[in-house]
Formats: structure tokens, C-alpha cells, sequence
């Protein structure tokens, strides 16, 4: 049984929809083509590279899109204008659309291609609202305390 069916978890949550979506994802992933091969490396706290093995794709043959945090990477085939010469085919040359989910507040930052792979360049950019701050503590009472405390009369011993 390789197939992991979500609905009965969630029967009763009501906004978890993207999760279910992400395993969803995650599933067919791991189910689909391993073409092209791929690696991704984390070069910094907050900074990723995804590199594909793309040979004998030129840069107007790749189409990298990213729409509701989702990267899809796709190859057309280039054109073959050697079809009669070629004895044997070994390098792959086929079509090819990969997808892979980003976390929120990552953003695809560039992408290269140089010696038949593709370099996309992400970085996680957390917007300043979202990020943690640190709330200074003072040593004494705020004002709005101690004028309270001076309308109220003092009571004689």
C-alpha cells in the first residue's frame, strides 16, 4: 500500500487544506520521474542552491516559474537536426517538468546555467513584521503606574 489517504484527518480540521495539498505533493514526487537528476545544498543559514543535471539544454529551452510557493522547473527537448547520423543515444534529451514546494518566505533569487546545470539560487527572506524582536526591560515602574498611584489618597495609621 503505497498510497497514504488523508481525508480522515481531515474530517475534522477545517483550514489544513494546504497541508493536505503538501502531502499530496510529497507523494506524487516521490512516485514520479527521476529525470532530471538533481541536488540541494544548503550554502548559508537562510540561503539553498538547487542544482540540475540538465545536459544539452541551452538557457531558452529551461522555463522556471514559481506560483503559490511552488517552483516548477520545465525542459523542452531541443531541437535534433543530427536524427540520421546518431549510431546511439545515450544522453537523455527528452522533455521534463519538476516541481518542488518551497517554504514560506523562500524566493527564487536567480538561476545560471553553466557546464549542463542549472543553478537556482533561493534564500528564505522573512519580512521585518514577522521576524522576532527584543522588548528592552526597564528598571522602573512605567508613569502610567505611579500617576494611578498618586490620585489615590494615603490612608492615615
Amino acid at each position: 500500500m503505497n498510497a497514504f489517504d488523508v481525508s480522515p484527518l481531515m474530517r475534522a480540521a477545517i483550514g489544513f487544506d494546504r497541508m493536505a495539498r503538501l502531502v499530496e505533493t510529497a507523494r506524487a514526487a516521490a512516485e514520479g520521474p527521476a529525470y532530471p537528476p538533481y541536488n540541494i545544498e544548503k550554502t548559508a543559514e537562510d540561503s539553498y542552491v538547487l542544482t540540475m543535471a540538465v545536459a544539452g539544454f541551452g538557457p531558452n529551452d529551461i522555463e522556471l516559474t514559481v506560483h503559490e510557493n511552488t517552483l516548477t522547473v520545465a525542459g523542452k527537448a531541443p531541437q535534433q537536426a543530427d536524427e540520421g547520423r546518431v549510431l546511439y543515444r545515450g544522453i537523455a534529451g527528452r522533455a521534463f517538468e519538476r516541481r518542488f514546494v518551497l517554504a514560506d518566505h523562500i524566493v527564487v533569487e536567480g538561476a545560471n546555467l553553466e557546464n549542463g546545470l542549472l543553478h537556482v539560487m533561493l534564500k528564505r527572506q522573512v519580512p521585518e513584521a514577522l521576524k522576532p524582536r527584543r522588548i528592552a526591560i526597564q528598571g522602573r515602574a512605567p508613569r502610567a503606574i505611579e500617576a494611578n498611584e498618586a490620585e489615590q489618597p494615603k490612608q492615615a495609621a
